[in-house]
């Protein structure tokens, strides 16, 4: 998920057609919905124009909060998608008919660059009437007939932006993504409104346009190349005399909404080895890849139990195995605690405590290490993933560090896409989904196939690839979840970005640990991904929030950000809803960064 959000913040259905609904049986609640209701593009004068024109538009720079009682969304990017999600609560849906709505409508708004519905996503669940967490990996599969994956062509490289686009273009580079697999399984155990009106925003957004913004005509510059590679991706993202969007134009997508209107009549199998999965495999073998229609039609979500979590007073509830990111939060946490962080007061406050906080954010990445390096660095210590979620594994790893034991080549001082979506219904359901193309930006093949943009993610990935094998999930470092207490759900998370994990272990830690709301916790000083160099590790932190004592004093080199500036890698975004245990109150934040919001009623 290598600098996954260098796209900033680019941004109705046919009712009476047939569609896959039809054909099941109806899901709770849905006999007793209304025959005839309005869209959900249908809000109040004003709002659909302030939330595309408005609130897309605003780069924040401090966390926005929304309360109330019946229901709440809160997006990392695209606050339009917020709107449309809590559109979808308004009129009876369940908080994964709001999350998916947000989705689908994220992907929309964004013409397909950091996200796509080709991509994945991650789902942990609330259901409220079972009292019960599960979790949903609809991520990627890899190519079954790719049997050499170490000679797919390609690479990301952070040395300048042109090498941070890609490299190499080739068809080889697309994986199976399970995102439209994933949106129709959980609607069918969760939806209550019918599965085609969570696609009305999207579908609306497709045919009317959306108003280009800076951001993303520069980005179309920089992958003009691309872009103009293939007519069909050319055809999306220029104009008729054959100049690309530029600022105050409006983009249309007719051919993703043609698509969408026919997954809404087909259901997801129109893309799993129907009409467009013909059409993809067909568009990625032309570019020398190996994909066929068994690769779509084998495809499967999986549903999990979560990994589970003692943490304090509270339990962690997130994405098992083969998501390793659930795996490395709880290791992160359980380290915290073996270092009695929370008791030292605030990494802000102290240097040391500092220190400590940037090495526990780092600790997982010993996972790319080879078993060799681990076994000198870290005898007799087990990195299994059953053996990581483990205390007694905290306690021996952090002991280890602290005499002196090595989790990367820090430089001592001197003289680096996707979205996510947070939703709670007026039952108490809780839905946490992060959903990403693992690209830069549409990615360097630049492959759109009826509208929809297919990433390269395996041009970064073919080591993990090999790892796994043909026809296999693919492991993935998302960090979503949701945290219990008492039995009783307190707050659901999602995280993207690079520094995802960063962000997300300190979000969590200010809440569990140092007692913060969510807006606290997420507008109180953190620091990135580090910056790597031949020279070492330096810390990366927001210019302005630390006491530059308190750097000073961490021992390590460290630069200070400037966060008015274009972030192409490094920092993580973290969005949240808590739910009072007591009153019901909703407490829903937006990241501090981007152009995300919190909405709720």
């Amino acid at each position: 998920m290598i600098a996954l959000f260098l796209l900033l913040a680019i941004a109705a259905c046919d009712a009476t057609k047939a569609g896959p609904d039809e054909d099941r049986p109806p899901v709770r609640g849905q006999e007793s919905q209304p025959q005839a209701q309005p869209s959900l593009i249908d809000w109040p004068d004003g709002e659909y124009e302030y939330y595309l024109h408005e609130v897309q538009a605003i780069r924040r720079s401090r966390s926005q909060v929304a309360t109330g009682e019946n229901g709440a969304v809160t997006v990392a990017l695209n606050g339009f998608a917020a709107r449309a999600g809590l559109e979808a609560l308004r009129q009876g849906g369940s908080a994964a008919d709001a999350a998916l709505t947000a989705a689908l409508t994220q992907v929309a708004i964004t013409a397909g660059g950091p996200v796509s519905y080709f991509g994945t996503l991650s789902l942990v669940y609330f259901d409220a009437d079972a009292a019960e967490v599960t979790t949903l990996n609809a991520d990627w599969n890899t190519i079954r007939a790719e049997t050499d994956p170490m000679s797919i062509p390609g690479s990301i490289r952070l040395s300048d932006l042109k090498a941070m686009l890609g490299t190499t273009p080739s068809g080889r580079t697309a994986l199976v993504g399970g995102f439209m697999k994933g949106v129709e399984a959980a609607h069918r155990r969760y939806g209550v409104l019918p599965f085609s009106r969570l696609f009305e925003p999207a579908i609306y957004i497709a045919e009317d346009g959306f108003p280009v913004r800076q951001g993303f005509s520069q980005v179309l510059a920089s992958r003009a190349d691309d872009l103009s590679r293939l007519p069909e991706t050319r055809a999306v993202f220029t104009k008729e005399d054959g100049s690309f969007y530029e600022a105050g134009d409006v983009l249309r997508q007719p051919a993703l909404a043609h698509t969408l209107r026919a997954i809404v009549e087909h259901g997801a199998d129109y893309m799993y080895g129907g009409p467009w999965g013909e059409k993809l495999v067909s568009a990625v073998r032309a570019d020398g890849g190996h994909m066929t229609l068994e690769d779509l039609r084998s495809y499967e979500v999986l549903w999990r139990e979560p990994l589970v979590a003692k943490i304090g007073d509270f339990e962690l509830r997130t994405s098992p195995q083969p998501n390793d990111g659930g795996t490395s939060l709880v290791e992160a946490l359980n380290l915290a605690l073996a270092a009695d962080l929370p008791t030292r007061g605030h990494w802000s406050q102290s240097g040391h405590v500092l220190r400590d906080a940037v090495d526990i954010g780092m600790a997982s990445h010993l996972r790319y290490r080879t078993r060799a390096a681990l076994t000198a660095s870290f005898p007799g210590l087990d990195f299994s993933p059953a053996a990581r979620t483990t205390a007694k594994h905290a306690a021996e790893l952090w002991r280890l560090i602290r005499a002196g034991a090595r989790i990367t080549g820090w430089q001592p001082p001197s003289t680096s896409h996707s979205d996510d979506v947070v939703a709670i219904d007026s039952q108490g359901n809780v839905a946490a989904i992060t959903h990403t193309i693992n690209s830069v930006a549409w990615g360097k093949t630049a492959i759109m196939v009826d509208g929809i943009s297919i990433g390269d993610p395996a041009s970064f990935q073919q080591a993990a690839i090999a790892r796994v094998g043909p026809g296999r999930r693919l492991p993935s470092r998302t960090e979503t979840g949701i945290v219990m207490k008492d039995g009783i759900p307190v707050l659901g998370f999602a995280s993207m970005g690079s520094g995802l994990h960063q962000r997300t272990l300190q979000a969590l830690l200010n809440i569990i640990g140092y007692g913060m709301t969510v807006d606290q916790a997420i507008d109180a000083p953190d620091s990135f991904l580090p910056q790597f160099s031949a020279r070492g590790a330096r810390v990366q932190v927001p210019a302005g929030r630390f006491p530059r004592h308190v750097l000073d004093s961490m021992g390590y080199a460290y630069d200070e950000i400037d966060m008015t500036q274009p972030r192409f890698a490094g920092d993580g975004i973290w969005v949240a809803i808590h739910r009072d245990p007591k009153t019901g109150e909703l407490r829903a934040a937006s990241n501090n960064r981007k152009n995300g919001a919190a909405v709720a009623f």
